[in-house]
């Protein structure tokens, strides 16, 4: 195995933004390891796709103690990479997870308790063979512990040294707000926020936005390409191995794939092409039109993801005309 030696010119290209009023800069792209990186993938397609990334300027790694499948193994696959390939770059890092979902059986192996997030962040940092992680998040509100708990249970992380800074996911407004004034009382200040935002679900341009821009922290999106749907896999129709023709998709379905959502796809896509630009590249342009989106998640399975990806980054600049037209598509 060859040693690993990064791309002199790394930082050439990509952009940069500061998240809220916080120091911290996060490239406009950030690789997600939800999926391919777990304990049942090809550790050298991991193994590479890291490697662009990090090649491109890609700093910041976004995982959380789910990911797989198996769960889990998503971080002991990046552990194992850092081992090999990177620890020596590990100051140039972000990286990130979460505690939520699922994990281990019993009361305390999900959720948002002081007891859940501080064990799952522990098991965490030692898949991963780390002494810290960058950002750790809460990654659902829990209704049934109180949101004064599961902010305690983020500073407390800080304090220990085991998280530099702090965010939530999936979480509402109402409760965003709450947990931004909760951690700022505390003296840990709300890094970031992490949500769905794509084309096809922009629900947080309804508040969500505006409340995380009024409190100082940043946002960060996931499923920029709406789950598959704005990539060309759908311009044909529903292809029979895409997610959504599968029947263990937890989330895209066959019936999410509409005739109107086609139509507007393929609209998208002449608008695209005029742009110079293929679908893919267009849905993650425009999710990073608005500068309050500090980066966008993309997920990958292999090399060429990454780099088509990385095109889109520096081409977030939309014409009056082009946006009205978009937004024409999508309804509004």
């Amino acid at each position: 195995m060859t040693i690993y030696v990064a791309n002199e010119r790394r930082y050439e290209t990509m952009e940069y933004r500061r998240n809220g009023h916080s120091g911290l800069k996060l490239p406009t792209v950030s690789l997600g390891l939800w999926h391919n990186f777990g304990d049942v993938d090809r550790l050298s397609n991991a193994r590479d796709m890291v490697r662009r990334a990090f090649d491109l300027g890609i700093t910041h790694f976004d995982l959380a103690n789910n990911y797989g499948p198996s769960p889990g193994s998503a971080e002991e696959t990046f552990g194992a990479l850092l081992r090999k390939d990177m620890r020596v770059y590990r100051d140039e890092m972000i990286i990130s997870t979460k505690a939520g979902y699922y994990m281990w059986p019993g009361p305390y192996g999900e959720w948002g308790s002081r007891k859940s997030l501080l064990a799952s962040l522990d098991q965490s940092l030692k898949r991963m063979g780390l002494d810290y992680v960058d950002i750790f998040y809460s990654h659902r509100p829990d209704p049934e512990t109180p949101l004064e708990e599961t902010m305690l249970a983020l500073d407390h992380a800080v304090r220990q040294g085991k998280a530099l800074y702090v965010g939530i996911s999936n979480y509402g407004v109402e409760d965003t707000k709450k947990a931004i004034g909760i951690l700022r009382s505390l003296g840990t200040p709300m890094l970031i926020h992490q949500t769905q935002y794509s084309m096809f679900n922009r629900s947080p341009e309804k508040g969500l936005l505006d409340a995380l821009e009024e409190g100082g922290s940043g946002f960060i999106a996931f499923s920029p390409l709406a789950q598959g749907m704005l990539t060309g896999r759908y311009l044909q129709g529903v292809p029979s191995d895409s997610r959504a023709a599968s029947a263990n998709s937890p989330f895209l379905k066959t019936g999410d794939i509409t005739q109107d959502k086609l139509a507007n796809i393929r609209e998208l896509n002449g608008i695209a092409q005029e742009r110079g630009q293929s679908l893919a590249q267009l849905a993650l342009s425009w999710v990073l039109r608005d500068k309050r989106v500090s980066s966008a998640i993309i997920g990958a399975s292999r090399v060429a993801q990454i780099e088509e990806n990385y095109d889109a980054a520096g081409k977030s600049v939309f014409t009056a005309d082009e946006i009205t037209r978009i937004d024409r598509v999508l309804g509004d």
